[in-house]
């Protein structure tokens, strides 16, 4: 991780540094507030974790990173919540095997919530009273800790959403959730210039996570973005011409994904949510089952899906260096993207004007890109076991950017790299077309 000038341990630095902590660790406990402590339980696969967990887990980093190695008289919650709690840390030591976090009855939901505050009051002593020199180099890995439980926030919604998903009655994690009518427009292409360029993190002007430095430059040729994502209507379109029957489209290993079954929930030839009736096709949402908008951004689509449809509407999936240069060429601060903050929790149309040709850049759906997830040229992970925050994962999965209507606030920016396993689709993940320049 990286934090560019930390804030000052004066009493304006430390008070925003409190706030930001308190608006954080509150947001995750809304977010878990619709659900019953039988809903906070179930894990629905091996990819998804309980949300009680993730309410532990995220208690456990500052934990274990910040207080147990910096506060001299800091007595852990529980001796036990290290091994119960820890994601992947090798370093920390032995872990509950994840495909089994489902079955941690105990702790009860109340113990974690007391868990919670336990460490919630001991950080906010820390922060508040801990001499400046202590504090100051301590800042940029609460922040990690922040952005941390931000990722957590959004996983703990796909999570949810696939768990309830998984009901046969099909309920809601909300019901009072909005609905944002409108229509897609024409799909269309921007072209982008080619040449060098420099894509990834400057440290200097913010916070970002280890995997987008160094900065670095990249040479591209002239391409082409088209101006919004793909839409349900045209994944419907793929749909109907048997595009999941048609092994010419798909990469060798994705093909072998259909034949095992691809990763819709009820057997359907279509994208993970996506339910057929006989009189037209529903998608189950955070809202529960609506009909499918033909408008809307096409969501939860594997990377094998994302290829095969850019096949067949005869273009291609973007490169990282490629995507990352049109957003940081067109995005425009105030776009009012589609994020956890719109509050819709759904892709929708787009709500506003184009940003110099682009729509739905940031929001809505992450984007999936050709690119592997592999560092940069000159990356190094940081000293200790906080190094094996995203270094050790840089190897057979895909670059996604652009966040979602899961993403929290303050949690995307151009140069942000998430990364998947191509068959993998439980998140809000989309495509955007591109082509060589003609």
């Amino acid at each position: 991780m990286t934090e560019a000038a930390p804030a000052p341990a004066g009493d304006d630095g430390r008070e925003r540094l409190l706030r930001r902590i308190g608006a954080v660790r509150d947001l995750s406990k809304l977010l878990a507030a619709p659900l019953s402590p039988e809903d906070q339980q179930v894990q629905s696969m091996a990819d998804t974790s309980p949300t009680k967990w993730h309410l532990a887990h995220t208690t456990w980093f500052f934990e274990t990173f910040v207080l147990a190695p910096n506060v001299a008289d800091y007595a852990p919650f529980h001796p036990d919540y290290g091994y119960l709690f820890n994601s992947y840390y090798e370093a920390v030591g032995p872990r509950h095997a994840r495909p089994r976090r489902g079955l941690l009855t105990r702790p009860p939901l109340a113990d974690v919530m007391r868990y919670r505050a336990h460490v919630d009051d001991a950080l906010s002593r820390f922060v508040a009273e801990t001499p400046a020199e202590v504090l100051n180099p301590l800042v940029p890995l609460i922040v990690l800790g922040l952005h941390h439980e931000q990722q957590h926030q959004e996983l703990l919604l796909t999570d949810i959403k696939h768990a309830l998903a998984s009901q046969p009655l099909l309920p809601a994690y909300r019901g009072d959730l909005p609905v944002r009518p409108g229509k897609a427009p024409g799909l269309s292409w921007v072209e982008f210039m080619g040449g060098e360029h420099e894509i990834g993190a400057d440290p200097a002007s913010g916070f970002c996570f280890d995997n987008e430095t160094p900065r670095r430059a990249v040479l591209t040729a002239p391409f082409e973005l088209a101006n919004r994502p793909v839409t349900n209507a045209e994944v419907l379109a793929f749909i109907e011409a048997n595009g999941y029957a048609m092994p010419m489209l798909w990469l060798a290993d994705g093909w072998a994904w259909v034949q095992a079954g691809g990763a819709n929930l009820w057997g359907e030839a279509a994208p993970m949510y996506w339910r057929s009736d006989g009189d037209g096709w529903g998608e189950f949402t955070l809202g529960g089952l609506r009909a499918l908008d033909p408008e809307a951004p096409a969501s939860h689509l594997s990377y094998f899906e994302a290829d095969a449809i850019a096949r067949f509407m005869e273009a291609r999936l973007p490169t990282e260096a490629e995507w990352e240069l049109a957003c940081a060429l067109t995005y425009r601060p105030g776009a009012n993207p589609n994020l956890m903050a719109a509050g819709l929790l759904h892709p929708g149309p787009p709500a506003g004007e184009a940003s110099r040709g682009l729509y739905q850049i940031l929001g809505d759906v992450w984007e999936w890109t050709a690119s592997a997830y592999a560092p940069y040229p000159g990356f190094k992970a940081a000293p200790g076991a906080v190094g094996e925050y995203n270094g050790k994962f840089m190897v057979s999965q895909l670059v996604l950017k652009g966040g979602s209507c899961a993403t929290p606030p303050g949690h995307i920016r151009p140069s942000y790299r998430n990364f998947f396993y191509p068959g993998q689709s439980w998140q809000f993940s989309g495509v955007r077309l591109a082509r060589d320049s003609s």
